[in-house]
């Protein structure tokens, strides 16, 4: 018999952490002193605390090690177990992968532009909204803040018909390129708190969640035009390819004082 400071010398395994291994009922003692409580532990017990460990170090919950050490594991679901811890390690591998390529791309980014970068991109996960929408067709790039203005009033009109709420901020989707300035294909979008009936012009619908890459804005939309082309030259030093609409959320719209306009711009991605 050893005591509980021999065993943890001869194991490597602080005397502190071995009294909470006892509290979890992952190993306990052999015999407990009952005049001075004093922990006493057997030789025999190294194999089960070597198991312990090496399950932790394999990234084993302790939950899921006293599954495997006081209820017992079958060889199949061990090795189903092992899979997918597997799994989830190279699942961190390849996120700290792009991670990396990430840091990469934007180290090249700074050297290039000798100066930092006048946007920060960072990757999202949205979730799905559901949205009343109106698509229109805008011939001109000067029409956009007429015809898109006409949009948006018969979207917020709609959704008031319908009992809906419409909720902050708005947005809208761009189904054609940042460079396209005839024939723009866009959608007035407002996130409303329930699903609607369609109405004239305005299509009630889920919008998809999933991974974008943003960027935001502040100021006037007279600066507006660096982020767009910001975003794309992002996309593509990262290795990311567009999967749908960008999206232009208009957080803060200021008519009156333009340089206080906050607009987030995102494009959903996935990774090439």
């Amino acid at each position: 018999m050893l005591k509980i400071g021999d065993f943890a010398r001869l194991s490597q395994v602080p005397v502190k952490t071995l009294r909470y291994y006892d509290d979890l009922g992952l190993i306990t003692p052999a015999r407990v002193d009952p005049t001075t409580g004093y922990r006493y532990y057997s030789l025999d017990q190294l194999p089960r605390l070597n198991r312990l460990l090496a399950l932790k170090e394999l990234g084993f919950s302790l939950e899921q090690i006293a599954e495997v050490l006081n209820e017992g594991v079958t060889h199949e679901q061990l090795r189903g177990m092992l899979t997918l811890k597997r799994a989830e390690a190279e699942h961190r591998l390849q996120e700290e992968q792009h991670r990396l390529d990430r840091i990469e791309a934007r180290l090249r980014e700074i050297e290039q532009e000798e100066n930092m970068p006048e946007y920060d991109v960072a990757l999202k996960t949205i979730p799905p909204m559901m949205v009343a929408a109106c698509r229109i067709r805008v011939p001109t790039n000067d029409m956009v803040p007429d015809l898109l203005g006409k949009a948006y009033a018969r979207t917020y009109e709609h959704i008031r018909a319908q009992g809906g709420k419409a909720l902050d901020p708005c947005m809208a989707l761009w189904h054609t390129t940042a460079n396209t300035y005839t024939d723009e294909d866009t959608e007035a979008v407002v996130p409303v708190d329930r699903a609607l009936a369609d109405g004239d012009g305005v299509k009630v619908y889920e919008l998809a969640g999933g991974t974008v890459a943003s960027a935001v804005h502040h100021g006037s939309f007279a600066d507006f035009t660096k982020l767009h082309p910001a975003l794309l030259r992002w996309i593509e030093a990262n290795g990311y390819r567009i999967t749908g609409p960008s999206r232009e959320i208009y957080i803060r719209n200021n008519h009156k004082r333009p340089e206080d306009s906050v607009t987030e711009v995102q494009y959903p991605v996935e990774k090439e």
